[in-house]
């Protein structure tokens, strides 16, 4: 008895009460438990059994909740991978997946065809959620003539795999983060718990649901039968309409949307009285940016610092105000330390490096013993993050230890100058990373998104170096960017900018 039993649960006792709504969409319990149903016996039809993996390509939709729903029903693994993946990148990560089906859009046949006959995927596999075209099966057509009865039950343990989660593949080949039914069994109740999530919330979700971020609000979602509503991407101006428009209850974003938002007037109390939680994931979120939130929109603000690997500290909105700079604590079950570089811990205010365990901890990265035995030491998850704790076991990030800076010979955190660029009024968003320098070996350089195009980037290099605590955090330059390159999920793409200024450098 895992997850498979959580849809036909609420379909049974919650019938009518509202599951999703998508778009122009509005499906109860009964209904989208139905939708599931067909899916499920279609998979079936086509050889899928439990363990079989089904890669998954697919922008934010029904029909991606509904495949999530079906692979918790039948015990088959679910590979979502992210559509700005193209040729190679598809390839290695379907084949490295053992994916026997491929679920897709009409938009990314152009992108799959040409290497179609590498993937080990039968040809009756290859499935459209839209579009009609030659070789390839209509996800709809198949569903049609499915039957929505519950599937033959299938024998899902808590130790079976629920889905393979490759990395953003920063360094290196991306990694397969396998999940099982139980961690994300342990994300429906822990987090409903941390986010004071029940059954008459409304959760809305603006962001991909490819990033593991969104299993924050999605498995409580499956877990206490509450309302779902899933936008098709990210539009500050369209989520406050329909946070409004809703009631909704609770939303998971990234740092670069909450900067969206704050950008608009009407992000505020008096718009979003319904709001009850609005928390931030995926990447620090600037204090200047907090600080605002935290005045818009008091008593809400909860902030997750995280691994995809599975483990998580969280600040809570009842910690917010008196520790603002903080990412929070271990939630109960998890445990943290802070260790140096030989694995010993150190006390608080020093840094080191965060590791930690718990619940959702992974049981490794799929086919890889070897990258497993390197991040998980004695059961303990190693993150590669820096941090320090205060006297209370708050957390405090410094940075990640591949963005650390050496200038001079001393450690420089790309974090600590950004603290402080974001101070400027015409600031709206910072990336610091550090650029190759003859005499220091390396110099930071902040990269910038202004609101006030009057400003020049040599005045507003002068006000960050004026701030700077040290010598050695002067930026050496500083660029302008009408936007930031962004991940599928959100995320700020630090190492693109770096890379796009050494080429121009060059």
């Amino acid at each position: 008895m895992a997850l498979n039993t959580l849809l036909a649960r609420h379909a049974r006792y919650r019938a009518d009460h509202l599951a999703v709504v998508f778009e122009g969409t509005r499906l109860t319990w009964s209904e989208f438990n139905r939708r599931v149903n067909r899916l499920a016996n279609a998979l079936g039809a086509l050889g899928l059994e439990k363990d079989d993996k089904l890669a998954m390509v697919v922008d934010n939709s029904l029909e991606m909740l509904e495949i999530y729903q079906a692979v918790a029903k039948t015990g088959i693994v679910v590979v979502p991978l992210s559509p700005l993946l193209r040729g190679d990148g598809l390839i290695s990560l379907m084949n490295d997946a053992d994916a026997r089906a491929l679920i897709t859009m009409d938009r990314m046949v152009e992108h799959i065809a040409p290497v179609r006959e590498k993937l080990a995927i039968p040809d009756d596999r290859f499935i459209l959620i839209d579009g009609d075209r030659p070789g390839w099966r209509d996800y709809h057509a198949l569903t049609a003539v499915a039957p929505d009865s519950e599937p033959a039950a299938a024998a899902v343990a808590t130790d079976d795999v629920f889905n393979i989660i490759y990395s953003s593949g920063t360094t290196g080949q991306p990694k397969g983060i396998v999940h099982t039914h139980g961690i994300r069994e342990a994300y429906c109740t822990g987090f409903t718990a941390s986010y004071r999530i029940h059954p008459e919330s409304v959760i809305l979700h603006s962001g991909s649901l490819v990033f593991n971020g969104s299993f924050l609000t999605l498995m409580p979602h499956f877990y206490t039968g509450c309302s779902y509503v899933l936008m098709p991407a990210f539009d500050a101006d369209e989520m406050i309409r329909l946070m409004a428009a809703e009631g909704v209850t609770h939303v998971m974003t990234v740092p670069s949307q909450i900067i969206a938002l704050l950008e608009r007037a009407d992000f505020d109390e008096a718009h979003l009285g319904s709001l009850e939680m609005i928390c931030s994931v995926g990447a620090p979120l600037h204090l200047e940016h907090k600080q605002e939130l935290n005045r818009r929109l008091p008593n809400r603000f909860y902030e997750l610092y995280g691994l995809t690997e599975g483990f998580v500290t969280i600040l809570d909105r009842d910690d917010a105000q008196d520790k603002t700079g903080s990412v929070g604590v271990p939630p109960p079950l998890y445990e943290m330390r802070i260790v140096d570089d030989i694995g010993d811990d150190v006390p608080p205010g020093t840094v080191g490096e965060i590791v930690g365990r718990g619940p959702i901890t992974m049981p490794g990265y799929y086919k890889r013993p070897d990258l497993t035995a390197q991040a998980i030491k004695d059961g303990w998850l190693y993150s590669g993050d820096l941090g320090y704790v205060d006297d209370d076991g708050f957390l405090y990030l410094v940075d990640r230890k591949k963005d650390l800076i050496i200038s001079g010979g001393v450690n420089v955190y790309p974090r600590d100058i950004e603290e402080v660029a974001v101070q400027h009024p015409a600031v709206v968003d910072v990336a610091v990373f550090g650029a190759p320098d003859d005499r220091w070996g390396e110099s930071p350089v902040a990269a910038v998104r202004l609101s006030d195009p009057a400003v020049t980037a040599d005045d507003l290099r002068d006000w960050i170096n004026d701030r700077v605590s040290a010598r050695y955090q002067k930026v050496r330059e500083v660029l302008v960017r009408d936007d930031f390159p962004l991940s599928v999920a959100g995320k700020t793409l630090r190492r693109v900018i770096k890379a796009d200024y050494l080429e121009e450098s060059e």
